[in-house]
């Protein structure tokens, strides 16, 4: 994985300067940044210091292929839908963020996930 030295912070910033570009992504998570919609994260910045971003199939391929990066690995899992954004494209707001935008669009198709509720006494 190519490194840019660029500190966390610097690459946190970036993170946020993306999500910011999307009207309707909000930023949670103080330790671990990420966006998620209807309980499925999309994104996130992992303690290893790169961005995962979660795509469908078609698109996932085509990432894979022109930014010659691979699948997220976390905890010795492959996680199948996420790829991991490079710190050179990750410098590139303009160029990452219809790749953000898709994986926005692909996760509003998504079933939501059940909401856990406080139970309340009456």
């Amino acid at each position: 994985m190519e490194n840019l030295n660029l500190s966390r912070e610097q690459k946190v910033a970036l993170y946020n300067k993306l999500v910011a570009s999307h009207a309707d992504a909000i930023l949670k998570g103080a330790t671990i940044p990420y966006t998620s919609l209807n309980g499925h994260m999309y994104s996130y910045f992992t303690k290893d210091d790169f961005l995962a971003l979660k795509l469908p199939e078609d698109e996932r391929v085509k990432f894979l292929d022109r930014y010659k990066t691979k699948l997220v690995e976390q905890y010795g899992l492959v996680q199948k839908e996420y790829v991991v954004v490079l710190d050179s494209l990750l410098e590139k707001t303009d160029e990452l963020k219809p790749y953000f935008d898709i994986s926005y669009k692909y996760t509003s198709t998504l079933k939501p996930k059940p909401t856990a509720k406080s139970k309340q006494k009456k």
